[in-house]
Formats: structure tokens, C-alpha cells, sequence
């Protein structure tokens, strides 16, 4: 069974045209994605397939790697190409972006609810209120050139990063262009749609391979011994193909997402 596809979106697009673009391809399958990229920014978006939407919590946590072109000597509104433009002509002395744990204030532009509407919807009216804060885990944050106008980094970071709120601790500079080169283990595609099966698609959990009678359990809904497997969850496969995921509880491994059911 097909799992996903890696998609390079293109600028200028939402994510949710990508897999409209992808469900109207299919036939009207059912399809969603695993991390909304901005319309300005492009690069990796994994669509999800069928019973892949299943599994979307799981790829929705792993960390991201972006490349960043930071526009200097000028601010925006949004910290996008998309906000209000202002030039300062005050270029950072210092091009070095924070890492390790970094503290963040939610922009306007989000989709976080606040009040029970999302904040975006706030903006767009022009309404201001106070975001919530959240901590995130900057990796890595590599300047990888500069010509005095603009510079341009490679960030590896923890989900829910806003890597153009890490942009605008520069001050005066904005995220002109942002593009996502990786998901977890997962690359952008060289060359059109990747499609990926289900269990490459959770290729980062452990694995815990089961017999034909473990199986059939396990598409049951039923625990199957750890076997060694460690504390958390773990993708429970038969002859390559992905039945279950698995979280640890006890001695046993207990199904939490049960993919192969009793009908195939």
C-alpha cells in the first residue's frame, strides 16, 4: 500500500492546494498532510494516503531542517515577503541566529487559536493581541553566506519552530524565502512526487517484526510481547509491511494504531 507522497511545494500556494491537487488526482482519496509550510515558502510537504492519515501525530513531531534566505536593512509587518515592507539600511553587525532551547512568542500570523479563533483571522481584521510563548530546540542554525544584502542560513530545529520569528531576533532583517529540505528522515524530492510506503513512512520508530499469528493478533487490536522493544512506541511489521503501531505498556506491546484491519 502506498503510505505518502514527499511533494516539493512551490511558493505561491497553500498546503491545503497541494492536497486538494493530490485528492483530485486520486479520485477524491482521502488525503491530508503532515506540517503546513507557509504560501510564500516551499519545499518538502508530506501528503498522507488512506490509512497514512492514520499516522499523521507521529510525523507531525519530527524535527525540520529549513534554509533560510534573511533579507537585511529591512523589517516587515509578518516577518515574510507577504507583511508590510519597511527599510532601515541598519545591516546586523552580527548574522548569528539563536540556538538550544529558544523561547518564542506565537506570531499573529498563526494558526494558533486564542479565544477560540485563529490568530491569523485576528490580523486579518487588524486586530493585536498578546500570543501565547512556547519553547522550541534550535539545533542548529548554520550562516551559510552572506553578501551584505542578504544572508542566508540552514536551521535544523524542533516541530513548532517559526523559523521567521528566529529570523527577526536579527532585527533588522525579515525571512525573504524559506525553503524545507527535510522532515525527520524524510528529503525533498529530486525530481516530482516520491511516493513512500507506510512503513518507510515511520522508518524512524523501532521496529518489532511479528509472526504470522502475532499478526493476525495484532490486526485484532490485541498486545504482543516487547520482545526487547524499547519504552514508547514502535512500528509492528509482518514481512515488511506495516500492521500497527505499538506503545509499550508493561511486558507487552499494545496496538495504538491498528493499520492492517480484519479486511485488508
Amino acid at each position: 500500500m502506498i503510505g505518502a507522497l514527499l511533494v516539493d511545494k512551490p511558493a505561491g500556494v497553500t498546503s491545503h492546494d497541494v492536497v486538494a491537487r493530490v485528492r483530485r488526482e486520486r479520485r477524491g482519496a482521502k488525503a491530508g498532510h503532515a506540517g503546513t509550510l507557509d504560501p510564500f515558502a516551499t519545499g518538502l510537504l508530506i501528503v498522507l494516503l488512506g490509512r497514512a492519515t492514520r499516522l499523521q501525530r507521529f510525523l507531525l513531531a519530527l524535527p525540520k531542517t529549513y534554509v533560510a534566505t534573511a533579507r537585511l536593512g529591512w523589517r516587515s509587518s509578518t516577518g515574510d515577503p507577504d507583511g508590510e515592507l519597511t527599510r532601515t539600511g541598519r545591516v546586523p553587525d552580527r548574522l548569528e541566529l539563536p540556538t538550544g532551547e529558544v523561547r518564542q512568542r506565537v506570531p499573529m500570523t498563526s494558526a494558533v487559536r486564542v479565544g477560540g479563533e485563529r490568530l491569523y483571522r485576528k490580523a486579518r481584521r487588524g486586530e493585536s493581541v498578546e500570543t501565547p510563548e512556547r519553547v522550541v530546540w534550535v539545533e542548529r542554525a548554520e550562516l551559510l553566506e552572506h553578501d551584505g544584502a542578504r544572508a542566508r542560513f540552514e536551521i535544523e530545529c524542533s516541530s513548532g519552530t517559526y523559523v521567521r520569528t528566529l529570523i527577526e531576533t536579527l532585527e533588522d532583517a525579515y525571512c525573504e524565502e524559506l525553503r524545507r529540505t527535510a522532515i525527520g528522515p524524510h528529503r525533498v524530492p529530486a525530481d516530482g512526487d516520491e511516493e513512500i510506503d507506510l512503513s518507510a513512512l515511520v522508518s524512524f520508530l523501532p521496529q518489532r517484526p511479528l509472526d504470522p499469528a502475532e499478526a493476525d493478533a495484532v490486526a485484532h487490536g490485541r498486545p504482543v510481547a516487547r520482545a526487547g522493544a524499547p519504552e514508547g512506541h514502535s512500528r509492528l511489521t509482518h514481512d515488511g509491511s506495516l500492521i500497527a503501531i505499538g506503545r509499550a505498556d508493561g511486558e507487552n506491546l499494545r496496538p495504538e494504531v491498528v493499520i492492517a484491519t480484519e479486511d485488508g
